[in-house]
């Protein structure tokens, strides 16, 4: 390695793209173009970064297997910028196992943390969680553990658990200082500010209170029945049940919770799980069947009776029902914490974090543009689409959680 590549490259490391750029712009040889590349893309010029990239990895020669995977690496991180993520992960596992076999422990953390960050992006957390057991950052750089205690952080907090993601960002605290890349530094202070934002609302016997992440958590350990807007569950106790695909249960179990022990009159319950405002004998019909098929998932929580003009809903345990909202509404809440990241989304990334069709995403952005939430750059394939951050709150329960099965 010649000294204006390994100036370049000790630049990249502190954050310094340009100072990189100074040494290696007018240069076309294979390492000069692959820090080229990520500099650019420190830039923010992604599509000339990805370019200069592949054109490294084809310029290195059959011999220099450690250098394309390392460019391989490269251009998976950039493509997780834009938010591309049909990349392919076999090719971003493919550089690792390459990475690995030739003692690149740096550049091995690096793929595995991309992999991890993609996983939480497409709502796989349990799968994150597993990968991050195979994490290792003993005598690695210390913006990379920044990084490593970042994503640990953030996979506790998908999972609910405050405490070991305090730990975390404590950590990743640290380690950034040591590094001392101003953009990092940032970052975690931003991820340590969102522990004390509030991230959802607590609906209890007619009051509502606005609750931070550990208030949560220490509901959702209660052992009291809650049922869970934000993730559309039922939890009671070590019982949790999903009801994430059956969208008209949810509707009748969170309207029954929000009734509270006065119950819930069949009309309102019609209009608030069918969408109908004149209910007709087909509605009523229908209601008892969906009714049915809630009080068996209900039963080892709770019990739901008829009265007089509606039904109640009765935990089994002497608590009162706990309904806890989102600290935003509506349908599009989980679009609008995915695009509120700041970075710029394709239609086609967005409908596959969220594992909803193209065409219901495309109908969500349209109403949000319409109402000046969102806004496009770009046209017909090359269309992205940006938010301005979601300022007050926490996105953490609004981000979208992969469901395996249903019931």
């Amino acid at each position: 390695m010649d000294s204006l590549i390994a100036a370049a490259a000790r630049a990249l490391s502190t954050g310094d793209a340009l100072g990189a750029l100074k040494r290696v712009a007018l240069r076309e040889d294979a390492p000069a173009l692959a820090l080229r590349g990520i500099a650019m893309a420190q830039l923010g010029e992604h599509g000339k970064a990805r370019e200069l990239l592949r054109r490294a990895a084809r310029g290195f020669g059959t011999n220099e297997e450690l250098a394309r995977a390392r460019c391989k690496v490269a251009e998976a991180e950039v493509a997780l910028v834009v938010r591309d993520l049909t990349w392919s992960p076999r090719a971003l596992e493919s550089a690792l196992l390459t990475l690995e076999a030739r003692g690149d422990r740096v550049n091995a953390l690096h793929a595995r943390l991309l992999a991890i960050r993609r996983l939480l992006l497409l709502g796989a957390i349990a799968e994150a969680e597993r990968a991050l057991v195979r994490l290792d950052t003993r005598g690695m750089p210390p913006s990379l553990v920044a990084i490593a205690e970042l994503v640990t952080a953030e996979v506790a907090l998908r999972l609910i658990r405050t405490r070991p993601a305090r730990e975390a960002l404590e950590r990743a605290h640290e380690a950034s200082r040591r590094a001392r890349v101003p953009a990092l530094i940032a970052e975690v202070e931003q991820a340590r500010a969102e522990l004390d934002r509030p991230a959802a609302r607590r609906l209890r016997a007619g009051s509502e209170r606005v609750l931070r992440l550990e208030e949560v958590e220490a509901v959702l350990a209660s052992g009291e029945l809650v049922i869970d807007a934000c993730h559309r569950t039922l939890r009671g106790g070590t019982l949790e049940v999903s009801l994430a695909r059956r969208p008209v249960l949810f509707a009748l179990a969170r309207a029954l919770g929000e009734g509270g022990p006065e119950g819930v009159a069949r009309e309102v319950l019609m209009a608030r799980a069918f969408e109908v405002r004149r209910p007709n004998e087909s509605h009523r019909a229908r209601l008892r069947v969906e009714l049915g098929r809630l009080r068996a998932v209900l039963a080892p929580l709770a019990r739901i009776d008829a009265t007089k003009t509606g039904f109640v809903l009765t935990p089994h345990a002497a608590h009162p029902v706990t309904v806890l909202l989102p600290p935003i509404e509506g349908s599009q809440a989980s679009l609008l914490a995915l695009l509120s990241d700041g970075e710029a989304w394709s239609t086609s990334a967005l409908a596959l974090a969220l594992g909803e069709s193209q065409r219901t995403v495309q109908r969500g952005l349209a109403e949000l543009e319409a109402s000046g939430r969102v806004h496009s750059l770009g046209r017909a394939r090359a269309r992205r689409w940006r938010s301005p951050p979601l300022t007050g709150f926490t996105t953490t329960l609004l981000l979208p959680v992969s469901v395996p099965g249903g019931y």
